[in-house]
């Protein structure tokens, strides 16, 4: 009878299991030792980053997802070793707070988050700050609400319908500025040096596509050699080069008042590639100067370095958000 039992209790276990579904919820419970005042401040400003929930019976809660569980997972390793006591709980509902409702306020607090993008959207309207790149900035803080977006907050499309916009008035200046090019610059040959490297093939892409749309390109080290090309990115100091702190893309964008917003993002790219200093904190153009230097070792021409060089930076800049 006693063996009968076991057997019945130990089947009923695995029943019920078999039965049991996924937490919906991650909860995050933690202590910190008073004096670590800076610790608290890190830990706090990653609980808003990941978007969680502050409960008032005390806790942070998630969604359960791989990506939140990470989250709280390494953020509970962080405190731990900050001498604080942390535990990650998977939970099916938290008793005073129905599903609905806790949908709801993680709504709410993406929507708030919305609402002030929207006015920082509203207040860079005809101002310098799209020019200055402040576009950029509001769309990268949209992606940064968009990923802890968990439950679709309506005002989410409002966002997205003003950066459309937006894009749509940035490109309407840049193709004005085309178009007040001076007749000088236009259908002519532009030289530079051979092999062109990340700077080099930029500016003919910048050249092409804001510039001289019927530009044609050779290259020699002697710009004297080509009285009626125009000379860029050349040592002799000749035509559109490095000037100062610039190198010779941004010395385009300055002389032809180039002010596209994705434009100004890869000039920061293309200086720190090109002149080393991390001025603006860019490394991934870095991965493009290696690309170009491994192709420059395949032995292909100038000419079709250049022009891989000049798709590479038009797929940078389709890239752009």
């Amino acid at each position: 009878m006693l063996l009968v039992y076991v057997i019945c209790i130990t089947i009923d276990a695995m029943t019920v299991t078999s039965q049991r579904t996924e937490a919906d919820w991650i909860l995050l419970i933690f202590n910190l030792p008073a004096k670590q005042a800076s610790q608290r401040v890190e830990v706090w400003r990653k609980l808003k980053r990941y978007g969680a929930l502050p409960l008032e019976s005390g806790g942070h809660l998630l969604p359960n997802t791989p990506v939140t569980l990470e989250h709280f997972e390494w953020l509970a390793a962080a405190i731990r070793k900050f001498k604080g006591q942390a535990s990650v709980v998977q939970v099916q509902s938290v008793d005073d707070s129905p599903d609905e409702v806790l949908r709801d306020r993680f709504v709410e607090a993406r929507s708030r988050d919305y609402e002030s993008l929207l006015a920082e959207l509203k207040k860079a309207k005809g101002s310098r700050e799209r020019a200055g790149g402040g576009l950029n900035r509001i769309r990268r803080r949209f992606q940064e609400i968009s990923d802890i977006d968990f439950f679709n907050s309506p005002l989410k499309s409002r966002v997205e319908t003003a950066l459309a916009r937006a894009d749509q008035a940035s490109e309407a200046t840049s193709n004005s500025h085309k178009s007040t090019v001076k007749k000088e610059y236009l259908n002519r040959t532009w030289i530079t040096r051979p092999r062109p490297g990340i700077d080099r093939v930029s500016s003919a892409w910048l050249i092409s596509k804001f510039i001289d749309q019927n530009a044609k390109f050779i290259f020699d080290t002697d710009p004297a050699r080509h009285s009626k090309a125009i000379p860029f990115d050349m040592f002799q100091g000749t035509g559109f080069g490095h000037r100062g702190d610039d190198c010779s893309f941004e010395t385009l964008c300055k002389e032809f008042g180039i002010r596209d917003a994705k434009v100004l993002t890869i000039s920061q790219i293309i200086h720190d590639a090109d002149l080393e200093d991390e001025k603006f904190g860019r490394p991934e153009g870095g991965g493009l100067d290696r690309v170009l230097i491994g192709w420059a070792q395949q032995n292909i021409s100038d000419e079709e370095l250049l022009q891989r060089g000049m798709q590479l930076i038009e797929g940078l800049y389709r890239g752009l958000k």
